[in-house]
């Protein structure tokens, strides 16, 4: 029988293999935040002030530390090219910092400091060179978002409406934020909500998600889009991190509703995912493994068990994911 084109090129890609191959990092620090560039340029972030990065693909890797932020955990980076490159390290108060290089790491620039004492960011994304923003926990009842349009020498706070049970956001692989076009943004929370703003974070709307939020370790964790209007989210509980149970919702509309997918969820808590534009497939990923998608979110396979906290991808030949113990793994489709 011959097969419809759709499903036919879906059977090719599912004939490929998927695997993440494992790179020597150079570090035990714990990893959470990974930003690809291109094929040869990869950043990535984490614990102990540590910043990584490679100009050749993985092949070798330069781990440093950031002077003077030795003691805190950078839960993000975020690049433009192998010499300006974005950290965010998060904690209470002035903990959370965003910190700038333009040199290839050779020097860093304290940008700016949470001034909220009780404060707390959980990721930070660009839309370009001088337009970015920076999501936290509330502060007296509202979600803090700060933007900034000068590349990050000055942030600016914005107004927000009350966060519904004073919920926040996971820092903890820098996917909570997600951004399309020139304007969009979207932010998953703890309450199982994804926000979403239309002029780039100066107003905002709340949608609920199917992903579960029973517990203080569960909520939506990462979102990510194909387009201004498809998109997936992922979570889970944490704390149960084999457990697929309303780990996964997916959107049409650009995220003013979210639905769960009727096939098989990714197999357990997924920290991170990501579209693959090359190939049109969604990756996720979390502490007990990465799953595949071929059909928009609807069905998912494990094609791995180790686990990895972050992952960022530009195309099937361009992907990277990040973890515990300075684990690091490129992606392969073969």
């Amino acid at each position: 029988m011959k097969l419809p084109l759709v499903l036919l090129c879906a059977h090719v890609i599912l004939a490929q293999a998927q695997a993440w191959i494992p790179q020597a990092s150079g570090t035990t620090a714990s990893l959470r935040g990974v930003s690809v560039v291109n094929p040869q340029v990869v950043w990535a972030s984490g614990t102990a002030g540590t910043y990584l990065i490679t100009r050749d693909g993985g092949a070798t890797w330069r781990a440093a530390q950031v002077p003077g932020a030795e003691k805190l955990d950078f839960r993000a980076v975020w690049a433009f090219d192998d010499g300006a490159a974005f950290l965010l390290s998060i904690g209470t108060g002035d903990q959370s910092r965003i910190y700038k290089t333009t040199d290839f790491g050779a020097h860093w620039t304290l940008l700016f400091t949470n001034p909220d004492a009780k404060g707390f960011f959980d990721g930070i994304a660009f839309w370009d060179r001088d337009r970015g923003i920076v999501a936290g926990d509330p502060v007296d009842g509202h979600t803090v978002v700060f933007t900034t349009g000068d590349a990050g020498e000055h942030w600016q706070r914005q107004q927000t409406a009350p966060a519904s049970g004073n919920e926040g956001a996971f820092a903890a692989s820098n996917t909570s934020l997600a951004l399309a076009g020139k304007h969009e943004v979207w932010l998953g929370t703890n309450g199982a909500h994804v926000l979403h703003s239309q002029d780039n974070g100066r107003t905002w709307t709340a949608a609920a998600t199917p992903i579960r939020n029973d517990g203080e370790g569960a909520g939506v964790f990462s979102v990510a889009f194909a387009d201004p209007l498809h998109g997936i989210a992922v979570g889970g509980d944490y704390t149960k991190a084999a457990d697929p149970q309303r780990n996964i919702a997916v959107t049409m509309d650009g995220g003013r509703t979210w639905t769960a997918p009727g096939g098989q969820p990714p197999a357990g808590f997924r920290s991170a995912v990501a579209y693959v534009p090359d190939k049109k497939i969604w990756i996720a990923t979390g502490t007990s493994g990465s799953d595949i998608s071929l059909d928009g979110g609807a069905t998912w396979k494990q094609f791995d068990a180790t686990g990895y906290n972050a992952i960022g991808f530009v195309s099937s030949t361009a992907g990277w994911a990040v973890g515990p113990r300075g684990r690091v793994a490129a992606f392969q489709m073969k």
